[in-house]
């Protein structure tokens, strides 16, 4: 009686498979104590079954009273002498008692499912961490009558404000100074079209409302800083969308263009919507992008690439002068691009630039993650990635250090990685220069906005369908931050009054994305951004926890005035958190364009100063006040930094090495930049 038995539980494996088979189910699905432990060390994602894994069961939830159950059934029905008729006459309690696997992880598959399905509708938003923000900020104004009675009088003085101007406007043509002025960054309403009635009391209305609702959405007493933010960032979402300047009967210029070319404008914007519509249901790129090929127009700098892995390709350039610098440099771009942002045509590429200036160049081409990646870590970028790369480069040009670049997040793990061989003695870096790179990730700027453990988690679950996160929802998270010029502007232009956008190969790179894995992603923002573990010596590499202030080799960091993805004031925390030489400089621009300033590029300015190692703290306001402003490219400033600490011209190294696996296999750009 007691032989059915094996049978009975080998048929519960073989269901076991066909679940596991279904979903990855995390730990931390069922267990609020895993999700609290995701701000700890302890919280690896090993304890995430792989796709291809079939999950133990212990990494299913289940009550204690379930598990102690099943041990005590094992144990009883293990023990001799049992009555086997009395086994197999009475129900299973396992069955009775604990939790199903199948059922629990049926439950978890149906969940993800539909978190992942409603993402389509929501831009990959969390709608959960939206209505907390707001039932947060709208519970708290609810039991403010002092805020109400504020926002009272603001809105009947704004009323107010606008009626005086609108009688004087009345009164005389010329009507005197509006009642309120637009932002110095918003430039919807500069032309003299808006100060022609009744345009100009349609655009101040709509300030004055605008300025109202900041004022609604924020300084309530007892709302979270975070929801705070989020619902003032919403609301300016939703009123740009109804901005004047967006709608053809509201918006005098259109108007203007319209009545001068008898309607022409509107027909080429008809053009210009279909071509687009078509283009974005069948996955081209926009329009002009086809001119800036790779390997044709952008991306032509010589060289080879003399490495491969399944993460990234190696690309060593040609020497551009008869004598080169000793220390090579090698540059990590962040995998969220394609590393030709620094390669773009001959006259914007840093490659060529460094190149031209006596410095044997190396750079990481990141392979486009496809679902099989979906379990590379960040771990696997460090030692796939740059230090595969560093190991290369060491046998290439055998002695010299290296001077090492990062870029963006690729920045972040370069100063991972340098931390790591700080910590382990290994002293092959002369150099680090860190490209609009956070450490730090407390002051992150508004992306924070879209960082919370609700928000994450909603994001896993996107990622959990696919094993990446698309670029088209990056994307679009990046244009929210910027919509009055990214979104709303541009379809003015566009559909309203007929004008294409010149296409530039800055414009056409940015269209190139790339996808992000699953897993690393996920470790990505949960460990910096969310939970800043890097900053606070919690970040693990190599199974142990690195800390920035190991690193001894001199910085040069880099920030950008109007960066909205990496805000200069954040990029300044290197500051605090290292104790070596640092070199900050800021330049005019955003994250990118700041960084592609070669010279003779015109209004381009920047300011540096050096704090020298173990020098004391200068708070960033005090910084830029006290720092002189000087006219030019940034480029060759931080040239001469790097030859000042490099040695004498030698001969240049061979392109490879003569063995693998760094032998020259094919010609720059390589074969995983070009991957979609």
């Amino acid at each position: 009686m007691m032989e059915p038995m094996p049978t009975m539980r080998s048929g519960k494996a073989k269901t076991r498979q066909k679940v596991a088979q279904l979903s990855v189910v995390p730990k931390s699905l069922g267990s609020s104590t895993a999700r609290a432990s995701t701000r700890t060390d302890a919280r690896k994602w090993n304890d995430v079954p792989k796709s291809n894994d079939v999950p133990k069961s212990n990494d299913l939830p289940k009550s204690n009273d379930g598990y102690k159950a099943r041990s005590a059934g094992r144990a009883t029905s293990a023990a001799p002498g049992d009555a086997s008729e009395t086994s197999a006459s009475l129900p299973d309690s396992r069955a009775l008692t604990g939790d199903s696997y199948a059922a629990t992880a049926f439950a978890a598959v149906i969940d993800r499912s539909l978190r992942a399905g409603m993402a389509r509708f929501t831009a990959g938003l969390s709608p959960m961490t939206l209505i907390g923000a707001y039932a947060d900020w709208l519970a708290h104004l609810s039991y403010s009558p002092g805020k109400q009675l504020q926002l009272s009088e603001k809105a009947l003085r704004k009323w107010l404000r606008l009626v005086s101007h609108a009688a004087r406007r009345g009164m005389n043509a010329e009507g005197g100074a509006p009642c309120i002025e637009p932002l110095a960054q918003d430039r919807r309403f500069s032309g003299e079209a808006w100060r022609q009635p009744p345009f100009d009391l349609l655009y101040q209305s709509f300030l004055l409302t605008q300025q109202w609702w900041h004022n609604a959405t924020t300084g309530v007493d007892g709302v979270t800083r975070r929801n705070q933010d989020m619902v003032a960032f919403g609301a300016r979402q939703w009123l740009d969308m109804f901005s004047p300047s967006n709608h053809f009967l509201s918006n005098p210029e259109v108007l203007e263009r319209t009545a001068r070319e008898m309607g022409m404008n509107l027909v080429r914007g008809a053009q210009n919507f279909i071509e687009d519509f078509e283009r974005t249901i069948a996955g081209k790129k926009p329009i002009g992008a086809e001119s800036f090929r790779v390997g044709q127009e952008v991306a032509v700098t010589p060289g080879k690439v003399v490495h491969r892995n399944r993460l990234i390709e190696l690309i060593q350039y040609s020497p551009a002068t008869d004598t080169v610098r000793p220390e090579p440099v090698l540059i990590v771009p962040a995998w969220i691009m394609k590393y030709y942002i620094l390669d773009l045509s001959p006259e914007n590429s840093l490659v060529r630039y460094l190149t031209r200036q006596g410095y044997t160049v190396f750079m990481i081409s990141w392979k486009n993650p496809s679902p099989e990646d979906r379990d590379l870590s960040m771990e696997d970028y460090r030692k796939l990635g740059f230090m595969a790369a560093l190991d290369a480069v060491s046998a290439i040009v055998p002695g010299p250090r290296v001077h090492s670049v990062g870029y963006c997040i690729g920045g972040t793990l370069l100063a991972i990685a340098a931390a790591a061989m700080a910590r382990d003695g290994d002293d092959r870096l002369a150099t680090s220069t860190f490209l609009a790179t956070q450490v730090d990730f407390t002051e992150a700027g508004e992306l924070m906005l879209f960082i919370n453990e609700s928000q994450l988690a909603f994001l896993d679950d996107v990622m959990w369908e696919h094993g990446f996160l698309d670029s088209r929802q990056m994307a679009g998270t990046f244009q929210l931050l910027r919509s009055n010029d990214l979104i709303w502007s541009r379809m003015v232009r566009t559909y309203l009054m007929g004008e294409r956008d010149v296409m530039n190969d800055l414009n056409a790179w940015n269209v190139d994305a790339t996808r992000m894995p699953f897993r690393q992603h996920s470790e990505y923002l949960r460990r910096l951004f969310l939970d800043n573990d890097l900053a606070e010596g919690r970040f693990t590499a190599g199974g142990r926890p690195v800390a920035v202030q190991d690193i001894r080799v001199p910085i040069f960091s880099i920030g950008t005035e109007t960066d909205h993805v990496a805000p200069w004031r954040s990029v300044y925390k290197i500051h605090l958190l290292s104790d070596a030489e640092v070199t900050f400089l800021l330049t005019r621009g955003g994250h990118n364009a700041g960084i592609i300033s070669p010279p003779g590029h015109p209004r381009r300015r920047y300011r540096v100063a050096t704090r020298h190692a173990g020098g004391r703290y200068i708070d960033p306001d005090t910084w830029f006040a006290s720092t002189s402003d000087r006219e030019g490219s940034w480029w060759p400033e931080w040239i001469a930094w790097l030859d000042a600490r490099s040695g004498r011209k030698v001969d240049p190294p061979t392109m490879g090495a003569a063995s693998e696996p760094w032998r020259a296999l094919t010609d720059a750009p390589g074969t995983y930049v070009l991957e979609s």
